[in-house]
């Protein structure tokens, strides 16, 4: 019985993190590219 209500709730732990975790990538990767922006444009000026 305490599986049958242990799974679910575990399953949206996981479901939650690995949400969390593709946003947190997004984010550096936008952070990674607007910094390459800056040294170009800083290289250029």
């Amino acid at each position: 019985m305490k599986l049958s209500l242990f799974a679910p709730v575990a399953v949206i732990c996981c479901a939650l993190a690995l949400a969390a975790c593709a946003n947190t990538v997004r984010g550096v990767g936008k952070d990674v590219k607007a910094t390459a922006n800056a040294v170009e444009d800083t290289v250029n000026n």
